[in-house]
């Protein structure tokens, strides 16, 4: 497989530019399959060594348009991974004490503990993404008028992930990237499959008129929040075999540079 490098941060991304169908160099699926299957198992024994250490995290950040398979990566990645050792959190519209505080406020209690892998299923993002999107519906009208305001959130998040990075949590942040095709023939899939079609709404329908929008939306986030210490992975992602090999390589060598080193037992057995 290609080697998949973080975002440029020297100059703005171009997602038009990068091909959500690019097999990366894997020409097999049932070989790549094999070898994901593979990853999969290193990453739950690394989650082991990691949980035994208990000196650091590791967290995962998931973004995607709608059907970019945020769920099935998760499903896939992690699926050799002790649940005692993993924690899944989902974001939706923020309501009750949530709008009573900032933004970050709900997200840093999600945040893994020590020993933990911690996988955000959409994340802090949503609130520089759909909430820019939608601006005039989901903000309130002083938000509104604050000048500036997207600029000072990726301030304020690059400034919560570095607090992070520098009390020994790990940050890899991934953004599924398919296309416009895709995401439409796998809403029609949705549709037509009774186990899936509860997923489905008519807004994802709609959403679709503001693709362009989000697109350029998620090329400023990239562009402001991908850093050394908190990068941001451009996953092709129309080929589902082709994303989660991706997401499990670039995850099996982050836990590997964390180099977890369980404790050694200080009795001698009886």
């Amino acid at each position: 497989m290609k080697s998949l490098k973080p975002a440029n941060i020297t100059r703005r991304v171009q997602l038009a530019d990068i091909k959500p169908g690019d097999r990366l160099g894997l020409e097999d699926k049932d070989i790549t399959h094999q070898q994901t299957e593979a990853i999969t198992r290193e990453i739950g024994d690394l989650q082991q060594q990691l949980f035994s250490d208990s000196t650091q995290a590791l967290l995962v950040i998931l973004q995607g348009m709608d059907t970019a398979g945020k769920d099935g990566t998760i499903r896939r990645v992690f699926d050799h991974i002790n649940p005692a050792g993993m924690s899944v959190s989902s974001f939706k519209t923020p309501g009750g004490d949530e709008i009573l505080h900032d933004f970050l406020w709900r997200v840093h209690q999600r945040v893994p503990a020590f020993g933990h892998i911690g996988v955000f299923n959409r994340s802090h993002y949503e609130d520089v993404l759909i909430v820019r999107v939608h601006a005039e519906s989901m903000l309130p009208p002083h938000w509104q008028r604050e000048k500036n305001l997207f600029k000072k959130r990726f301030d304020m998040i690059n400034s919560f992930e570095h607090i992070l990075h520098q009390s020994r949590i790990k940050i890899v942040k991934f953004f599924l990237h398919i296309s416009k095709d895709e995401q439409l023939a796998r809403l029609k899939a949705r549709e037509k499959d009774l186990n899936k079609n509860w997923k489905l709404s008519a807004s994802d329908f709609a959403e679709r008129k503001f693709w362009n929008k989000y697109q350029s939306c998620y090329e400023d986030v990239i562009c402001h929040t991908s850093t050394p210490n908190a990068p941001w992975y451009i996953v092709p992602s129309d080929h589902k075999w082709v994303r989660d090999h991706c997401v499990a390589t670039i995850v099996r060598d982050t836990l590997l540079a964390m180099h977890p080193h369980p404790p050694r037992a200080t009795k001698k057995p009886i």
